[in-house]
C-alpha cells in the first residue's frame, strides 16, 4: 500500500469517528461500540494527554479496528504516533515542513487543506486523498462542488461542522472519500459511559453512509 494512498484502508467506509479521548479508560470500549456499529475506522486526535494511550489499547484491544492519529500538526508528532499503532495519519492543515515529514512517514497520510491553493501544493507531492478541514465554514459542499472540475484528480475527507443533518450532502459528492465527525460519539454521552447509545449513534451514521456509494 502507498503510503500517499490511504483509500484501501477506507474501502467501503463512508463515515470516520473523530475522537477526542480524555481518559485511557474510555478507549476500548468507545472503539468497541463503534466498530459494533459499523464504524471501524477511527480517528484518535492528538489533543489531549491520554490521546496516544489511547490508540495503544485500541490498537492492542480491539484489533477489528483501524486506528488513525489525527490532529498531527509537527513533525515530531508522526513517530510517536506510528509506534503508538497508528495505521494511518491525518493533519488538519499542512505547512511545508510537515508536507515533507508526511511523504516520508511509514504509513498512510490524509493530510489536510481549507484551499484550493492548498490543494493543489499537497497534489505535486503526490497526496490525492486530502482532509478538507474546517469543512463548512471553508465553504462546505459548494466548495467541494467547485473544486471538483479543476481538481478531478483529488478527493476528499471533509471534516469540521458535519452531523448527521448534512452528511448526505457531503456523500454525495463525487469527489468525497469519507467525512469525518463526532456527532457518534458526544462528550455528555462519553462522560456516562453511555456505549449503548453510542453503538446506536454509530450504527444511524453507518446506515447514512452506506445510502452512498464510494466513488
Amino acid at each position: 500500500m502507498s503510503t500517499l494512498d490511504p483509500t484501501p484502508l477506507f474501502e467501503g467506509v463512508r463515515v470516520i469517528p473523530v475522537l477526542t479521548i480524555e481518559r485511557t479508560a474510555i478507549a476500548v470500549p468507545l472503539a468497541r461500540a463503534l466498530v459494533a456499529g459499523g464504524l471501524k475506522v477511527i480517528e484518535v486526535t492528538l489533543r489531549t494527554a491520554a490521546a496516544l494511550d489511547a490508540v495503544r489499547a485500541i490498537a492492542r484491544e480491539v484489533p477489528e479496528a483501524v486506528v488513525g492519529v489525527g490532529t498531527v500538526t509537527a513533525p515530531s508528532d508522526i513517530e510517536p504516533a506510528i509506534n503508538a499503532g497508528a495505521r494511518y495519519l491525518v493533519s488538519p492543515g499542512t505547512p511545508s515542513a510537515l508536507a515533507d515529514a508526511l511523504v516520508r512517514a511509514s504509513v498512510p497520510v490524509v493530510p489536510g487543506c481549507a484551499t484550493v491553493t492548498e490543494a493543489i501544493a499537497l497534489s505535486a507531492r503526490g497526496f490525492h486523498v486530502l482532509k478538507f478541514f474546517p469543512a463548512e465554514t471553508s465553504g462546505g459542499v459548494r466548495w467541494l462542488e467547485s473544486v471538483a472540475a479543476p481538481l478531478p484528480d483529488l478527493r476528499f475527507c471533509p471534516t469540521g461542522g458535519i452531523n448527521l443533518s448534512n452528511v448526505g450532502a457531503y456523500l454525495a459528492q463525487n469527489n468525497v472519500v469519507a467525512v469525518g465527525g463526532s456527532w457518534m460519539a458526544p462528550k455528555d454521552t462519553l462522560a456516562r459511559g453511555d456505549f449503548a447509545r453510542i453503538e446506536k449513534l454509530a450504527r444511524d451514521a453507518a446506515t447514512a453512509g452506506l445510502q452512498f456509494a464510494t466513488p
